[in-house]
């Protein structure tokens, strides 16, 4: 992990990012929770904004603060970076769901990850997450420029498969159309999809939008053997940003979830 994590501080120190919004005093996230004892991970695009800032765009501080910085751990730039800082920005990514995590996000999600039987906040079942972009960006992610996203994605390509290899994760949760075709498009992939017509959202005076569930087999991520087996399973609604997605829905996601992991023998 500290190998991946030099790699993640010194493309982020580089010019490759920029023109890129991302918020280049804040760290790389290899991970939320504790990636070395996970068997769960769920997957995401990259780290919101508010892991580092408030609404108004200000540093997190004091107990607010979720991750650490550049002002936090005292660096001009991230060529300062020791090893002593490198276990620091580690042991915040471990202990991200003791401390304070942005639960706004996370709750929800988790109700999903109970369907594999873990959870970001037990440390007998660990779960954490990782994003494909392990670098937070000022504004959402769909509010960047294709050039922006493209750039970023070309950046971090094999970050999840670096990351994965190191790790005994067998089961990744994709949360989101937009995270399920990013996922395929970066690791060289192509899932399973299966309509779910109990996931459908109703929506007023237009068709209903569909459910779909993604499922795949992996050994290999972006070229990067992973020495084992690992279930992909995904839902292409977003859980905390999709209108309409209900506490029904997210029951049956995560039932099917159960099923999945249960049938893979993971």
């Amino acid at each position: 992990m500290h190998t991946t994590l030099i790699t993640l501080i010194d493309r982020l120190d580089s010019d490759a990012v920029s023109g890129t919004n991302v918020i280049r005093w804040g760290c790389p996230v290899p991970s939320f929770g504790d990636l070395s004892k996970s068997r769960v991970a769920t997957v995401g695009i990259n780290p919101s904004n508010r892991e580092f800032m408030d609404e108004f765009g200000k540093e997190l501080q004091g107990v607010s603060r979720r991750l650490h910085t550049l002002q936090s751990l005292g660096l001009n730039s991230w060529s300062d970076a020791d090893a002593r800082h490198l276990y620091l920005i580690l042991e915040s990514c471990r202990a991200y769901f003791l401390g304070n995590p942005y639960d706004r996000w996370f709750k929800r999600l988790d109700q999903i990850v109970a369907g594999a039987n873990a959870s970001y906040y037990n440390t007998l079942k660990r779960a954490c997450h990782i994003d494909l972009v392990p670098y937070a960006t000022e504004q959402k992610w769909t509010e960047l420029t294709m050039h922006q996203r493209s750039s970023l994605l070309s950046i971090a390509g094999d970050t999840i498969g670096l990351l994965l290899r190191d790790s005994p994760v067998r089961i990744l949760i994709l949360n989101g159309r937009s995270v399920v075709e990013q996922f395929e498009e970066i690791c060289s992939i192509h899932l399973d999809r299966q309509e779910m017509p109990s996931w459908s959202l109703p929506r007023r005076s237009k068709p209903d939008v569909a459910g779909i569930a993604y499922k795949g087999l992996v050994d290999t991520l972006s070229g990067i053997p992973l020495g084992r087996r690992v279930l992909v399973v995904g839902h292409n609604h977003n859980i905390q940003s999709s209108f309409g997605v209900t506490a029904r829905v997210i029951w049956k996601i995560r039932d099917w979830v159960a099923e999945a992991a249960s049938e893979s023998n993971l």
